[in-house]
């Protein structure tokens, strides 16, 4: 639990402030109040900081408050507060408006008249006390999956101080950012951490975005910087996910990320198993790449067993090699023939019903079942053939050639 951008100026006191521009960014994560008293501001915040320009120690004419916007929104900054009135800053002239929305930052009006000192009180209070409550439940949520709690009673009774939505069927999901080792060797030592945090910080913040618009949804990051998402179990959770996969991706920047997703659980009980299949699902996802990011333990089936074969290019000789020949390439719709094999196992070998399944006639199922028995050398009565096109097709679903079709 934190304090976004949008609760800050929800707090009593602090009506009058009035968002200028960037308001899609209002969820935003504060992490602290950074007065400017300087001509800029990139070498003295580090991100997250909502900066305040009074124009007290400092002229502020539109050039200097345009170059504050583009350090600002450089560093990534949660925000940035023009006080107006008295006898410093008039306005905020319209220029600066109209940068700080193009830039997506938060631009907030103060009147001067609301005094610096209520209003940096009335926040610093606020962060600390969602500081508190966020370690409390962090601390909590991570006894719980790790099952190094005291007590079962007393951690219902703390997570039920605490507001944790502990009694709803949820799934759990877990993160982690890949290819840090070359990150690192691109860009050396002192490079590569400052990226590596920036680009660690900013993943946690899109996920205390993301869970603040999901109620009931909870999130951790336990040792090993491996990220968790608690989620209550609702219908399009996994599309859900493949959305927020693809956004994560732009924060990610130079880094790849993979997810895994455990069965449902009803328990807190049981959080530690959830926790053990989300991290094999993430493995998988890891090792075989979907295109989403996403694997879901309860559909792994025969994939976890692959996993004991620790030369991906075997797994990828497997494929090629059984539904190699049945991709035609020269044709319009080269997988065709991939979707038709699909659909007649889904379907146990009946092509009535694989013909309907894929809105197409009888007929041409029939032609598409010669033509993948005359290129493949095999028969679809074959159970050998059938297993093995079942398993090659249930990695190329999840392969990124399928989705890029």
């Amino acid at each position: 639990m934190s304090l976004a951008l949008e609760e800050l100026l929800r707090l009593p006191g602090l009506e009058v402030m009035a968002v200028r521009a960037g308001a899609r960014n209002l969820q935003r994560t504060v992490r602290w109040l950074y007065v400017a008293e300087n001509e800029g501001i990139a070498e003295w915040v580090i991100g997250g900081e909502l900066v305040f320009v009074t124009g007290i120690n400092h002229p502020r004419e539109q050039a200097n408050l345009l170059r504050l916007v583009e350090d600002g929104d450089a560093v990534g900054i949660a925000g940035l507060v023009i006080l107006t009135g008295g006898g410093y800053i008039q306005a905020i002239p319209q220029a600066v408006v109209e940068r700080a929305e193009q830039l997506g930052l938060p631009l907030i009006e103060q009147p001067y008249a609301l005094k610096m000192v209520l209003v940096t009180h009335l926040i610093g209070t606020a962060l600390v006390q969602m500081g508190q409550v966020r370690r409390s439940r962090h601390d909590l949520l991570g006894q719980l999956l790790t099952g190094d709690y005291p007590s079962l009673a007393i951690a219902r009774q703390r997570a039920a101080h605490l507001q944790l939505p502990l009694d709803q069927p949820q799934r759990l999901v877990a993160l982690r950012l890949s290819a840090v080792e070359a990150l690192f060797q691109r860009h050396g030592a002192e490079q590569g951490e400052r990226l590596w945090q920036q680009t660690r910080q900013a993943l946690e913040d899109q996920l205390d975005a993301w869970c603040r618009r999901l109620p009931g949804a909870m999130h951790a990051v336990l040792p090993g910087e491996l990220f968790i998402l608690l989620l209550p179990e609702q219908a399009g959770l996994r599309e859900a996910l493949a959305r927020l996969h693809k956004q994560l991706l732009q924060a990610a920047g130079e880094l790849e990320l993979f997810m895994g997703l455990s069965t449902t659980v009803r328990d807190c009980a049981h959080y530690r198993q959830a926790l053990h299949e989300a991290r094999q699902a993430l493995d998988v996802a890891h090792n075989l790449r979907p295109a989403t990011g996403l694997c879901d333990f309860s559909e792994l089936g025969v994939l976890r067993l692959l996993q004991g074969i620790g030369d991906r290019a075997v797994i990828d000789a497997f494929v090629a090699q059984t539904l190699g020949p049945l991709i035609e390439t020269g044709r319009k719709h080269p997988h065709a023939l991939l979707h038709t094999l699909d659909a007649l196992l889904g379907e146990n070998g009946n092509g009535q019903r694989a013909a309907q399944r894929l809105g197409l006639h009888r007929n041409t199922i029939n032609q598409r079942m010669q033509r993948i028995e005359q290129l493949s050398g095999l028969s679809l009565d074959d159970p050998l053939f059938r297993m093995n096109a079942s398993v090659a097709l249930l990695i190329w679903r999840m392969s990124e050639a399928n989705n890029k079709e």
